[in-house]
């Protein structure tokens, strides 16, 4: 393992699949995590303020190496992806044009060794020095099994077209799409919507799926 982790080079299998979909069994994965509704680009929205309270809480796990309070089993890690769960009421089908009923849980994962206890440490060094209110970040361990996941390249609203990829292979391998109240929709975004030219950014679709 390399002197700084890099989560998605030590687990290509996770976060380098191919722009065809295939099934994989995703292990139980720690993460901060918080709650909103509403349209992410929004720019005076949840979304955006989730965001900026999830990369503070992350930055400063990952320079405590340079405070007074270094975590037990401390390794320093480039900060993951950015990832989302996405749903609408009732569990309806996602429906990308319609953002502003958008239900989602933002996150990004967290090193093995931070505990609840120092994630709490990391949320009070946020709101006393950045004076962010850190009371929707949450610790959660998830563990969303099997899936089928596929790489998508182009805007979020042309989504659809690598769903339908997905919902041909599930049909075709014998499996039922298990998005329901406890799975979800899930993205990993591995591009800065920001910098990135839309026609190349890229994201992971996830669905949750089950043998038939």
């Amino acid at each position: 393992m390399a002197d700084i982790l890099d989560y998605k080079k030590e687990y290509k299998a996770l976060y380098g699949p191919k722009k065809v979909p295939a099934l994989i069994e995703i292990p139980e994965i720690n993460f901060v995590a918080v709650d909103g509704k509403g349209n992410p680009n929004d720019k005076d929205g949840e979304y955006h303020k989730a965001i900026e309270l999830l990369y503070s809480i992350q930055y400063t796990i990952k320079m405590s190496k340079n405070g007074n309070k270094i975590p037990e089993g401390y390794f320093d890690y480039v900060v993951p992806p950015l990832e989302g769960l996405w749903w609408f009421e009732n569990n309806e089908k996602i429906k990308p044009a319609d953002k502003s009923k958008f239900i989602w849980t933002s996150m990004i994962r967290l090193p093995e060794y931070v505990t609840k206890d120092i994630l709490q440490w990391a949320c009070t060094e946020v709101k006393n020095k950045k004076k962010i209110g850190t009371e929707k970040a949450k610790y959660i361990k998830m563990r969303e099994g099997l899936c089928v996941q596929c790489m998508h390249i182009g805007s979020f609203d042309e989504e659809g077209e690598t769903i339908k990829l997905i919902d041909k292979f599930i049909e075709e391998n014998n499996l039922i799409n298990n998005i329901n109240a406890k799975r979800k929709h899930h993205e990993i975004y591995l591009s800065d919507p920001r910098k990135a030219d839309a026609a190349k950014m890229k994201t992971i679709l996830r669905i949750p799926v089950i043998k038939r």
